[in-house]
């Protein structure tokens, strides 16, 4: 809620008037006439923070020397680092995240009331909407049966956790639920929640003007940033914070500049945009910044693209990717059904205000790059990066070079001994191994197309690439061509909109022709819910050891997330993806090679297939209507007959139920006494695992399904759970019985202290080999504290609590790495995990670690100073010592707070139960 106590920025307040309404707002052309410093030229991203500070500024959390801070970082080149507290008008959460955020609130509901609070001071003061897309399986496929069934199937599984939410949304204030069988949650966002100006009565009623701002429990909340409304992913433990009250404390950021020129050329798509600025952008390195694109390649870019773009922030690094308001925001939002007196606002209030992208919009920025778009080309990313960029003239002969490397095979001999020695150097020098699968007149072999899915927000959000993709499924049909025989083809939209126009365009019965039935409206493949292959598939790519591969319309093809069956996933726009399931080999190259066969056996061409710009423009005009979204978003919170018939409990604690292998009461608040603690130094740390670059959240706290055999399946199967039953890591997040034993291990994470063996498996105190959770349970009876080194960028990926919760839980006590993610980085420190750095050049390898070590590290008791280096000594198995130096990346005073606590809970918790 909007607050004006700062006398230094109540003279900034103004009024204006659209829609026929006179509303208040923070006028930063005010704040300038008033003397707080020069802010025209600031980036309108940054703008948005700054508007936040004139309207939250009181003297204490927010002061006049942090507005000013913001003129400086002008005078400064776009850089002044200084740590500001920042509120967002609203929360955004979707299931797999906001059960555990949920499960903490009820706990911290008994654990207030443990310490004499009142219960109702547990309560979001910020409005947050829960959507759940996270549970849908995609067990049935391929038939018109296949979204019932699937439906069914998810409330089976979920029955527990979808009780729990409905009780969260009777229970706290504030609190929505989006049902499942809705959409996913940035497209639910983007087409629905977000108004990129928002309005609130202040504490005199009268209503007050200023942008719409969020954070949310999805590293792809940035999604949003395409519609101009500021949004980041954070840790559910960060997300709770928020929406209790708590600013979030952050740097004011470094914004980089990315200009747009030019046009998208035929043939191209939006993917192929997105998939080139990741690319770029991971080159260029802009982990923890902001980026704003500008230029006058935004005016030919339709915002369904900018989403696009917006989306994959997390995959390029950034904070978000932001696009100011201009001309193509008001269309949006008129063509997506929001209110007309609301586009007049978005319109009034940018323009007064200094937000509005016109052609003489040229800010400010830290740096900057250009990409014109014209030079942009068919692409996909993989096999398991998203900043893999590769052309698509050049994906099968990269991907032959990806089993080369697997195989242990000199690819660059092979080539040449197969060029002068023909088909018999290929028949024996040729990496690829084949297999003929048990019941079926098919072989498969490496990179054969298992899965094809068009899946995710990041483009079901973007209807010129769905139109495309039902395009290329009529023509192909037209051609009598089908998907082949071992593909599982798969169509999850993002939102209810998107099967409507599909049907008004006629092309759903083309997608379903070849395959593309829908499945469900959630997240699906994108995020490990790609639900089984063939049980014969599966036992021939085990046989061959052969590398099968994935290819979606996704943002996040890591290793180990998709499918445990397949190695290489690759990332492509959704009409690729048909392709790709019509050829069903990643060895073809699609733009010299046949994709396949008409029916009467004539060779069919990528080109044949490809529909034009003009004819996915004309489809889109005619069936993407505002009365589509207006009539599919009417009962958005009211769901079917299936979630209205969830029953639950009116109650203001949750009545944990002791059987439940879904929801249990965390072990975080019990026994808390009402005083905070110290940040003690580590003495006599063993090592838990050493490990590689680029350790994303998935390796930390997969998401996606386990066996019987796993620590978290031997828990299940000792509760009566069968393994059918076992559902996924993800839908499990709300136990964290089960997620201690999912932490680390991701069946493809590799710990250094071993040779060569993938999974979750450490070295005991004994010296054996175990399972990281078995061990790190050992030392916590022994006492025994426990780190981690890793290397660079660990923690990227998604925004997952879980990956620093089952870490805390392990009784880990330090992460140490080359650098970090952001937000991983934080989770760590809401969780009490102190992240540090290496100095001097010292790595991980440069230090010779075996895992046999002992670690100390000092410099933590009295007056630590955010960002400190602070000495460690480390212990070799050998019994000589090495004294090295690190970053401890506590970075603000707050952030010491919450480690002094335990936990940014712990440290909310104490101060609502102390409150009068």
């Amino acid at each position: 809620m909007p607050i004006t106590v700062g006398q230094d920025t109540a003279k900034t307040r103004k009024t204006l008037s659209a829609g026929g309404k006179t509303i208040a707002y923070y006028s930063i052309p005010a704040a300038e006439a008033a003397g707080l410093g020069e802010f025209s030229k600031l980036p309108a991203a940054l703008k948005v923070v700054l508007e936040n500070m004139l309207r939250f500024e009181d003297g204490k959390t927010v002061s006049v020397d942090d507005i000013k801070a913001f003129s400086d970082w002008g005078k400064k080149g776009g850089k002044n680092p200084i740590e500001i507290a920042y509120r967002p008008a609203r929360v955004l959460m979707q299931d797999f995240t906001g059960v555990p955020a949920v499960v903490d609130l009820a706990a911290m509901r008994d654990g207030i009331k443990g310490l004499g609070g009142d219960v109702q001071k547990i309560n979001p003061l910020n409005p947050v909407d829960l959507v759940i897309d996270h549970s849908v399986m995609i067990d049935e496929f391929g038939n018109p049966r296949a979204f019932q069934m699937n439906v069914d199937r998810e409330y089976e599984r979920n029955g527990e956790r979808y009780q729990f939410l409905k009780w969260g949304q009777g229970a706290f204030n504030n609190f929505r639920v989006v049902p499942p069988g809705t959409g996913i949650c940035h497209q639910v966002n983007l087409e629905y929640l977000a108004q990129t100006v928002w309005t609130d009565e202040d504490q005199n009623g009268e209503t007050v003007a200023y942008p719409d701002t969020l954070v949310g429990t999805d590293s792809h909340t940035t999604m949003v940033n395409g519609l101009a409304v500021l949004g980041w992913g954070v840790g559910g433990i960060e997300a709770e914070a928020a929406m209790l009250g708590q600013p979030v404390s952050m740097l004011i950021p470094e914004v980089v500049g990315f200009k747009l020129t030019g046009s998208m050329v035929e043939g191209t798509t939006a993917t192929d945009l997105v998939l080139k600025v990741v690319e770029m952008l991971r080159k260029k390195g802009v982990v923890g910044k902001f980026v704003e694109f500008y230029g006058e390649g935004l005016d030919h870019l339709p915002l369904a693209d900018r989403a696009t773009i917006a989306n994959m922030a997390p995959e390029y690094g950034a904070t978000c990717g932001f696009f100011p308001i201009d001309q193509e925001t008001l269309r949006y939002l008129e063509n997506t059904g929001r209110d007309k007196d609301r586009i007049a606002l978005v319109e009034a209030y940018a323009k007064e205000n200094g937000f509005w992208r016109g052609a003489d919009y040229d800010p400010i920025y830290t740096d900057t790059l250009n990409l014109d778009m014209g030079t942009v080309v068919p692409a996909v990313s993989g096999p398991k990066r998203p900043q893999d960029h590769t052309p698509l003239t050049s994906a099968a002969d990269s991907f032959l070079k990806v089993v080369a490397d697997y195989r242990g095979m000199d690819m660059s001999d092979a080539a040449q001994d197969m060029a002068d020695e023909g088909p018999v150097a290929t028949m024996v020098r040729d990496p690829r191994k084949s297999v003929k699968v048990k019941g079926e007149d098919y072989e498969i072999r490496d990179g054969s197309v298992v899965i094809a899915s068009i899946t995710s927000c990041t483009n079901t959000s973007n209807p010129y690439v769905m139109i495309g993709a039902g395009l290329v499924a009529r023509k192909a049909r037209a051609l009598g061509m089908n998907r082949k025989p071992w593909v599982k083809t798969s169509l999850a939209p993002g939102s209810q909109v998107v099967s409507q126009y599909l049907e008004a365009a006629g092309l759903q019965e083309d997608l379903d022709a070849i395959g593309f039935n829908l499945v469900g409206y959630g997240c699906t493949t994108c995020i490990g819910n790609s639900g089984p292959i063939q049980k014969e598939l599966s036992e021939a790519i085990a046989e061959g050891d052969l590398i099968a591969t994935s290819v979606l319309s996704g943002n996040r093809n890591f290793e180990g997330r998709i499918s445990p069956d397949v190695r290489a996933n690759y990332l492509a726009s959704p009409p690729l993806v048909v392709v790709y399931a019509l050829a069903g080999d990643m060895n073809i190259n699609l733009t010299t090679e046949p994709v396949g066969q008409d029916k009467d056996g004539n060779d069919v061409f990528l080109k044949d297939l490809w529909p034009t710009n003009a004819e996915i423009a004309e489809l889109v005009e005619r069936t993407v209507t505002r009365e589509a979204f207006q009539s599919k978003y009417a009962d958005v919170f009211k769901g079917d007959e299936k979630w209205q018939a969830v029953e639950t409990t009116d109650s203001e604690t949750y009545d944990w139920p002791a059987t439940s292998t879904y929801v249990q009461n965390p072990p975080y608040f019990q026994g808390m006494s009402k005083d905070a603690g110290v940040i003690s130094d580590i003495e006599g740390a063993k090592v838990l695992a050493i490990l590689g670059d680029m350790i994303t959240t998935d390796h930390i706290s997969p998401a996606g399904s386990f066996k019987d055999t796993t620590p978290a399946g031997k828990y299940l199967i000792e509760r009566q759970v069968p393994a059918r039953e076992f559902n996924s890591y993800g839908s499990r997040r709300g136990n964290h019985e089960v997620m201690m034993r999912g932490t680390f291990a991701n069946i493809r994470i590799k710990n250094e202290m071993l040779d060569g063996v993938e999974g979750g498996y450490t070295l005991g105190p004994d010296g054996k080999q175990t399972s990281i959770y078995d061990a790190s349970m050992a030392h916590q009876e022994a006492g025994t504290p426990l780190v981690i080194f890793g290397g660079i960028e660990y923690g990227a990926g998604s925004s997952r609590d879980w990956a620093a919760k089952g870490t805390a839980l392990l009784g880990v006590k330090a992460v140490i790495a080359e650098s970090f993610e952001r937000i991983h980085r934080s989770n760590l420190v809401g969780m009490g995990v102190i992240p540090f750095e290496f100095t001097g050049g010292d790595t991980r390898k440069s230090l010779g670690l075996k895992g046999d070590e002992t670690v100390s590290i000092t410099g933590l008791e009295g007056d630590l100073k955010p960002l400190s280096e602070v000495p460690c000594s480390i212990t070799f198995g050998d019994g000589s010592t090495k004294e090295i130096m690190l970053k401890c990346r506590i970075d603000t005073l707050i952030e010491k707070e919450y480690v002094e606590n335990g936990g940014v809970l712990h440290y909310v918790l104490r101060d609502l139960a102390k409150a009068k």
